[in-house]
């Protein structure tokens, strides 16, 4: 017979690897460079987006790393707090948007998952990406691995209906 103890441990352990699976960057195939393969955005995140009038080619500025403001900045590969300059749809500046940096490849990719309005309500799902034009999140030579250093402190966010 199995015993109890057994039992639980065993459910422990099948629940922690699942809640490991339910982040919106656990399922991301990485390319053979190491940056993101395609995603899809949540039904959820495209009914929220539409509430609140992000529709795809919105554009705003953010501070890239809310924690950080002198050039250049490190980026770390796994989740990210950005800070909007700018107005974004209904979400006013300064809110935060939340998402994750992949810095496998020749520049760091970021995409946005989550919204945090200013006024601390809940928080609200998306699908954002940061870009730069003239390679502004491209990484520097010096960049050690699992991080990206770049000159840029800003970005260009953009609402997306999908990740390529």
């Amino acid at each position: 017979m199995i015993s109890s103890k057994l039992v639980r441990s065993c459910w422990s352990v099948l629940l922690m690897s699942l809640a490991g699976c339910v982040t919106p960057a656990g399922g991301v195939a990485l390319r053979p460079d190491g940056t993101p393969g395609p995603e899809e955005c949540s039904e959820e995140a495209r009914k929220a987006m539409n509430y609140l009038r992000l529709f795809v080619g919105e554009a705003a500025v953010v501070q890239i790393d809310a924690n950080q403001s002198a050039t250049p900045i490190t980026l770390y590969e796994g989740p990210i707090e950005s800070m909007l300059e700018n107005d974004l749809g209904l979400l006013d500046a300064p809110s935060r948007l939340y998402g994750r940096v992949w810095t496998g490849g020749s520049q760091a990719v970021i995409r946005y998952y989550e919204a945090q309005p200013m006024n601390g309500g809940n928080k609200i799902p998306l699908c954002a990406v940061a870009r730069m034009g003239l390679g502004q999140l491209r990484k520097r030579p010096e960049s050690p691995p699992g991080t990206a250093v770049v000159d840029s402190t800003t970005a260009a966010v953009f609402i997306v209906d999908s990740f390529r």
